[in-house]
């Protein structure tokens, strides 16, 4: 396969997800010449206390340190890749550093966690790829396997409203 993507954004989650996404990213990636973002957006803790889930406190330090982890389990020692840490709204900053890269792609797990669509790709992923300018990959959580062998065919029905 081709690789043609010379700025990869990944947003990561910290969880099993984001490693079958930094896969993907780096078969997609041309190491000489490619350069893989990983991408991790610190929440800010909700305004009204969870009873029912304790929100963790991460700060960006404790982010990159993470980032450097991760960087370290799933990508080859020479793999080019840069950390960005950003803080605030996820959806929003992934859109918005896609832009200022600008990405060729960005490659993001799904969880599927909210609403009809959101229990198909999560509602991070879903606001993402409705907002994006760029090209985006979602990758399942199932997705445990290569490019190669974990993709599948689509039939997507879509309407074209004639003006």
């Amino acid at each position: 396969m081709a690789k043609i993507f010379d700025k990869i954004l990944c947003p990561v989650a910290f969880d099993r997800n984001s490693a079958a996404a930094i896969k993907f990213a780096c078969e997609l990636a041309e190491p000489e010449t490619s350069m893989l973002y990983l991408l991790h957006v610190v929440s800010a803790p909700p305004m009204e206390p969870m009873i029912i889930e304790p929100h963790p406190i991460v700060t960006e330090a404790i982010a990159g340190r993470e980032l450097e982890k991760i960087a370290q389990q799933h990508l080859p020692s020479d793999f080019p890749y840069r950390i960005v840490l950003r803080s605030g709204d996820p959806a929003s900053l992934i859109v918005a550093v896609a832009e200022e890269l600008p990405a060729d792609i960005i490659v993001m797990p799904t969880h599927g966690n909210r609403g009809v669509l959101g229990l198909i790709i999560g509602s991070v992923a879903e606001r993402v790829v409705r907002e994006a300018k760029r090209p985006v990959l979602t990758i399942q959580p199932s997705s445990h396997d290569s490019l190669a062998t974990a993709t599948q065919p689509v039939t997507i029905p879509v309407r074209v409203k004639n003006d």
